[in-house]
């Protein structure tokens, strides 16, 4: 991953943690539609049990929020939003290299 999208990750997901203990306001507030928590995985050409482990959920987890029965919040939460931004972003980051190769490999 380039330094400069680590670094954006990792002050994204600084700045959603002063958001959520109250120490800063967000400027705005985001909630995911279950087709955006779908829009964001698909975008990583992954399935729902290969996202359910990027992100470190249960398939379970992902399929409620896919089926609107639950709505992502904290970590998880500011995870898809960052990957909404920038799914390749947080593809590498949470996998590294292997994200590329996969992503390559899907895409032939």
């Amino acid at each position: 991953m380039k330094d400069a999208a680590f670094q954006e990750l990792l002050t994204s997901i600084k700045q959603a943690g002063r958001i959520r203990r109250g120490m800063l306001k967000p400027a705005r507030v985001t909630t995911f539609r279950p087709a955006d928590v779908k829009s964001v995985r698909e975008k990583l050409k992954a399935s729902q049990s290969e996202f359910a482990l990027m992100i470190g959920v249960s398939v379970a987890t992902l399929r409620n929020w896919e089926q609107g029965r639950r709505t992502p919040d904290g970590p998880a939460l500011a995870l898809l939003r960052v990957a909404a931004r920038n799914p390749r972003a947080v593809a590498e980051a949470l996998h590294g290299n292997h994200a590329k190769e996969r992503h390559s490999l899907r895409g032939s």
